[in-house]
């Protein structure tokens, strides 16, 4: 299995389908969904779904999101890492680059969010130097805007959501 990226804290490795059980406690936990328009899976054959649609995006635009690993324990405790939007327009943006995360709530406030999303631009940026950064997050979910602020993206608009009723933060890079 491919190791992208090691920070101080985590292995950033591609998500497998054995990742699946995993992937559906992440995805199916309510607090997990708070800032994501309160929508958590009711069954494991969505995250498998998930999982695959990721494999899919390693193959076809060679990134996708990564499982994380934390190094001192050995837990499987969300993904973090890049993603080729091609089917979500949202405020009229299509076919971008994002970068996001996912963690089990007992990881929060540890710093992986941060530390996982440095390696993941760095790693952005190494292999699509002429490609523009993108991240999005709600507008009331301040420390994933924070986030996005630290790995220097700059917040270009707030827009409204519709479909999911969300007031959401655009965020990006400039093209070096």
């Amino acid at each position: 299995m491919k190791i992208f990226a090691e920070t101080e804290h985590l292995i950033l490795r591609e998500i497998v389908i054995e990742d699946t059980g995993d992937m559906y406690r992440l995805d199916s936990d309510p607090l997990v969904h708070k800032y994501l328009g309160n929508n958590p899976l009711h069954c494991k054959g969505k995250a498998r779904y998930y999982i695959d649609y990721i494999r899919m995006q390693y193959e076809k635009h060679g990134i996708g999101r990564w499982a994380a690993i934390e190094k001192s324990s050995g837990d499987w405790i969300g993904w973090t890492g890049l993603k080729m939007n091609t089917e979500w327009s949202p405020n009229g943006h299509s076919n971008f680059y994002d970068i996001g995360y996912r963690f089990m709530p007992q990881y929060w406030g540890k710093g992986y969010a941060t530390e996982s999303s440095i390696a993941a631009r760095d790693y952005f940026f190494e292999h699509f130097p002429e490609q523009k950064l993108c991240g999005i997050a709600e507008l009331e979910n301040g420390a994933s805007c924070r986030v996005l602020e630290k790995i220097g993206l700059e917040r270009k608009e707030d827009f409204f959501y519709e479909p999911e009723n969300l007031m959401l933060a655009w965020f990006d890079s400039e093209l070096s």
